[in-house]
């Protein structure tokens, strides 16, 4: 690739941030739940992980490499109250072409009650989205890596369907050592094709986010971090739990501070041995707009381990995001040319 297409790819990239829409509003909203239990355990949303597993191009297409060739994953997630979801993936490289990635993420919402406007019931329904995703990634060259994805999208609410498209563009930077990595990406980007009802569209969630990771030299640690929603600063909302009882007007507005630190993710990785491997990990979002005030517990924290037995990487990650419940998330993947069929 020249550096005239690599200059195309950025201004495209660049252009993004002028169409950028915050998330809270939108629909399409399970493309922001991602079912990887090693990046749940890290807080979530991590974009620029090392040693990425065959489940990574949801966060980061650009990430695909020759080392995920035949690699697949399976990822399930049991969420809260009878929701659960899930992603499957199967990655393919092809010399002098580059690494391409075919994955399903669905979102099972369970079963409802269904009733007229009296209260009368007459009957169930259910609810489910489906994202098929369509991934690809490169290397430049030494230090730089380019990766984009395709989303068509399905969405069943009871006998309300909607189509759309969506996209990601990603960015990696590898230093020489491969001790540190620094990413952007643009997730979500795209256009909502059917409307459920109507001719009323509305806007997919994207966002832009930027990453870094870096593993220290001489010991089994890693560091990563992520800052999301680049396209907008200010993500606090209006809520009648903020209003006093005094003067429900008055809002407890939220601080330079908080408002910076909402866009953060931290994690980290304890590998005492390439088997084996610990992870911890911190949103601030998370705990600020979802932890109540006389019991904090530890809503924002997440943690996990992973582990590889014979042929197969299995993840497991907890998940703290209320006190109403804990979500438990399970990866495992293998590579296809390891079994003898």
């Amino acid at each position: 690739m020249n550096k005239k297409t690599v200059l195309i790819l950025v201004l495209i990239f660049i252009s993004f941030l002028g169409k950028a829409q915050s998330g809270g509003e939108n629909i399409y909203e399970f493309l922001n739940l991602g079912s990887s239990a090693r990046v749940a355990a890290l807080g979530g949303n991590q974009v620029a992980l090392q040693d990425a597993d065959a489940d990574y191009s949801f966060y980061n297409p650009a990430a695909l490499t020759t080392d995920l060739d035949q690699k697949i994953a399976l990822n399930y997630v049991n969420y809260i109250s009878d929701i659960n979801y899930g992603y499957a993936a199967y990655n393919k490289h092809f010399d002098k072409i580059g690494t391409f990635s075919i994955a399903m993420h669905y979102v099972n919402y369970g079963k409802f009650i269904k009733a007229n406007e009296f209260g009368e019931k007459n009957g169930t329904f259910k609810a489910s989205d489906y994202a098929f995703i369509l991934s690809y990634g490169r290397q430049l060259n030494e230090n730089l890596r380019v990766g984009a994805s395709i989303k068509p999208i399905y969405s069943s609410l009871e006998n309300y369907n909607s189509f759309g498209l969506a996209a990601d563009l990603a960015f990696i930077y590898d230093s020489s050592n491969k001790l540190f990595r620094a990413s952007i990406v643009a997730r979500n980007f795209g256009y909502q094709l059917k409307a459920y009802y109507g001719s009323h569209r509305e806007d997919l969630p994207n966002e832009i986010l930027i990453g870094m990771s870096t593993k220290l030299q001489h010991a089994p640690f890693r560091f990563a971090l992520s800052y999301r929603h680049l396209e907008e600063f200010d993500m606090s909302y209006a809520s009648d739990l903020n209003k006093t009882d005094e003067n429900l007007s008055n809002t407890n507005e939220d601080s330079f501070s908080d408002k910076a630190f909402k866009h953060l993710i931290v994690g980290t990785e304890f590998i005492p041995s390439k088997n084996f491997t610990v992870r911890l990990g911190y949103n601030f979002q998370r705990r600020q707009e979802l932890k109540v005030e006389e019991k904090s517990s530890t809503v924002g924290f997440t943690w996990g381990f992973g582990v590889k037995v014979s042929r197969f990487r299995i993840n497991f990650a907890s998940a703290k995001y209320h006190l109403a419940g804990t979500s438990n998330h399970f990866s495992i993947s293998t590579r296809l040319s390891d079994f003898n069929f």
